[in-house]
This record gives structure tokens, C-alpha cells and sequence, in this order.
């Protein structure tokens, strides 16, 4: 078979609504000043509910403030994220699809665990709870999985692969690795990819309930007394590209995409494997042509229950051996919450940030370290400290594993 000769992929733009603000920038500088997101539940259920806390994206986030009227009522929460993390995101990067064909050689791919939840729970509560005859005309063009990198593709008219990627709290890493692999084999030349996530209505709330592993406090991952995750929502939008497009045009690259690994533990929906995990580092190390003691920074999935946290610790030690114990490991949902799907986006931006400021975001709520997490997970205290390269796990109900693997900008 001939050599296929593989591209280099670049990141050359970010945007993200979360928690922690509206844009990239504010939610780096969030995480790195140790600064919570997780508040009092803003719902108008809120009394019905046990948990009465939430990682929600602030109430003064307007929708219509760079999304054109008319295209509003087509739009799911989730996509008013989206596209706003886009707009951010291709702005920073310094693309122009209108003045020539890169259009057609752009990729969107964007990660979701539940696509449109708030539409789907609104009109749930339309037919059932008011026994409405009709659903709303647009609902499934808000609901469906596909509608963020749809409208994506739209905005901006973007005619290259276009699609979404729903494997649970993995999909913002699946998206990303699928877009990165389309432009190191040629398929396409830049990508808009990431994550979105609306999750926080009335009938996912009681369904996170019923599974008992929501905390009723704060989210405190790795931490003896953790009592469980913490809901969000938010949206991360990156702007990849090869080196050699980049590079051409001037661009300013943020940091290498330089591997991924991706496993199924294939054991059990919703109990991690530390094996699978661990398969999923060693392949991102290989594939970016890394060694365990390259590594300085591990962001960890880190959800906060009793299973990922000391599952995920052993995981690290397997697939790093004794340079483990020389690893910064963070986890920045401590700050902005589970936001499912969008996680893995919302967490690459800590990551870029990390390679380019040299600080490691810390752990937030971190008390008092549980004996079966025996790592450094920086405690509620950002650490300046050299990185050079970092990985960044995103692990799922269902048993699916995705890690990325990113070096300092060349």
C-alpha cells in the first residue's frame, strides 16, 4: 500500500460560553484564579427538584446579540451556544470563507450528548403536562443532533463534511478527533469543531436524580468527602487547521493537536474501566509521538463520583508508570461543572490556556485528598510550572474513551 504522508494539525481559534463567562478568555481566566461557576439552581422547577445546584451559563447571556432574528426561532439553547462559540472562535483564527473556496474544503463537526433537550422538554411539558394538540412547527429542526453544526455550516457557508458526533460525555472529543484526522489525511483543510450543551431542564434534572450521583453541595473531584458531579452547560468552538495552511497565511496558532487516542472498555454502560482508559492515554501518546515523561499536565475527566475519580487515578498510573507521581493532574469541572457533551471543549480551552500562559488550572473544593486518588491534582491553587505538552481525558457513559493529546504552539 503507498505511504500516506499525514498533515499537522494547528488550533488556531477558540470560543466558549460558559459558566464562567461569555467567551474563551473568560472562562480561562476563571479556572486559572480558582473561581466557581457552580451556584443556585435557576430554574423555574427549582422547588420540585432535590438538587438545587447547577453549573449554568450566566443569566445575562443574550442570545440575539450576534445571531441574526430571523435564525433565533430555529435555534435550541444548545445551538445559541454554538453559535456564539463559533462567531468567537473564527473571528480569533482570522478566516474568511467568502472571498474564496476554503469553504468547501472546511469541516464541522460538533459533539453533543443530548442535542436539543431544552426544545425536547419544553414540548413535552406542551403535549403531556398541558395536553396540547400540537407541537411547535420547528421542533425538530431545534431538536435534532445535527442542528449546532448545521446552522454552523449555514452561518458561515461551509460546504466541507458536516455532522454530529453524540457519545455521551466523550462527544466534544470524538468531534474533535474525527475533524483533526479529516485534515491530517487531506480531506479537508480547516475545521470548526467542539462541543454543546443545553442540559439543565426539568426532565434531565430529575433523570440525573434518579441515577443518585448528583452532589447536593459542590463538585469535589478527587476528594474524600466528593459526593458526586455537578451539571452544566456551555459550548467550546475550535478553529483546527494543517500547519502548512496556517503557517501560509500568517495565522497565529494557539497549540498542536498532535494525537488522540480513542477505546470502548466494552465491560459495562456506566462503570469506567481503568484498562480502557488507560488504552485510550498510551494510544494518544503513541499517536503524538510522546513518551509518559513528555507530559506535564493531565486535565482529568474528573466528574467527581466515587467510581471516575479513583478508577481514573489508576488509570494515569497505568498508562504512565512511575512518572505519574511527576504529573500536575486538574480537574476544571471542580469550576464549571459536568457539561456532558460540551466537556471535552470547555476543557480543551484550560488546556490551550495551560500551554500558553504555563499555568495549571487547579483543582477547585479539593479538602482533603481520598487514599485511592494518590496523584497531584493541584489543589484549589493554579500552579505555574513549565508545560510542554499535556493530555486531556474525556471518558463516557457507555464506556467510551477519547484523549487528546496537544503540544505549546511550534
Amino acid at each position: 500500500m503507498p505511504t500516506v504522508s499525514m498533515r499537522r494539525v494547528v488550533i488556531t481559534g477558540m470560543g466558549a460560553i460558559s459558566p464562567l463567562g461569555i467567551g474563551a478568555e473568560a472562562l480561562w481566566q476563571g479556572l486559572r484564579e480558582g473561581r466557581s461557576g457552580i451556584g443556585p439552581l435557576r430554574h423555574p422547577d427549582a422547588e420540585r427538584l432535590r438538587v438545587k445546584i447547577a453549573a449554568q451559563v450566566p443569566a445575562y447571556f443574550d442570545p440575539a446579540a450576534n445571531i441574526d432574528e430571523r435564525v433565533l426561532p430555529m435555534l435550541d439553547r444548545t445551538s445559541e451556544f454554538a453559535l456564539h462559540a463559533a462567531s468567537e472562535a473564527i473571528t480569533q483564527s482570522g478566516l474568511d470563507f467568502g472571498r474564496n473556496e476554503l469553504g468547501v474544503r472546511t469541516a464541522v463537526v460538533v459533539g453533543t450528548g443530548v442535542g436539543g433537550e431544552t426544545t425536547q422538554d419544553e414540548q413535552s411539558k406542551r403535549l403531556y403536562g398541558e395536553n396540547s394538540q400540537r407541537a411547535h412547527p420547528l421542533t425538530i429542526v431545534r431538536l435534532m443532533t445535527n442542528a449546532s453544526a448545521s446552522q454552523i455550516s449555514i452561518a458561515y457557508g461551509l460546504r466541507g463534511p458536516t455532522y454530529a458526533v453524540a457519545s455521551a460525555c466523550a462527544s466534544a472529543n470524538h468531534a474533535i478527533i474525527q475533524a483533526a484526522m479529516m485534515i491530517r489525511y487531506g480531506m479537508a483543510d480547516a475545521a470548526i469543531t467542539g462541543g454543546t450543551e443545553a442540559c439543565i431542564t426539568y426532565g434531565a434534572l430529575r433523570a440525573w436524580e434518579a441515577m443518585r450521583v448528583l452532589a447536593d453541595d459542590t463538585c469535589r473531584p478527587f476528594s474524600v468527602n466528593r459526593r458526586g458531579l455537578v451539571l452544566g452547560e456551555g459550548a467550546g468552538i475550535f478553529v483546527l487547521e494543517s500547519m502548512e495552511h496556517a503557517q501560509a497565511r500568517g495565522a497565529t496558532i494557539l497549540a498542536e493537536l498532535a494525537g488522540s487516542g480513542m477505546t470502548a472498555d466494552a465491560t459495562d454502560i456506566v462503570m469506567p474501566s481503568a484498562d480502557g482508559a488507560a488504552s485510550a492515554m498510551r494510544q494518544a501518546l503513541a499517536d503524538a509521538g510522546l513518551t509518559p515523561q513528555d507530559v506535564d499536565y493531565i486535565n482529568a475527566h474528573g466528574t467527581g463520583t466515587l467510581a471516575n475519580d479513583a478508577t481514573e487515578t489508576r488509570a494515569i498510573r497505568l498508562a504512565f508508570g512511575a512518572h505519574a507521581d511527576r504529573l500536575a493532574v486538574s480537574s476544571t469541572k471542580s469550576m464549571h461543572g459536568h457539561a456532558l457533551g460540551a466537556s471535552g471543549a470547555l476543557e480543551l480551552v484550560a488546556v490551550i490556556g495551560a500551554l500558553r500562559d504555563s499555568v495549571v488550572p487547579p483543582t477547585a473544593n479539593l479538602d482533603q485528598a481520598d487514599p485511592a486518588c494518590d496523584l497531584d491534582y493541584v489543589p484549589n491553587v493554579a500552579r505555574e510550572m513549565p508545560v510542554r505538552a499535556v493530555l486531556s481525558n474525556s471518558f463516557a457513559f457507555g464506556g467510551l474513551n477519547a484523549v487528546l493529546a496537544l503540544k505549546r504552539a511550534p
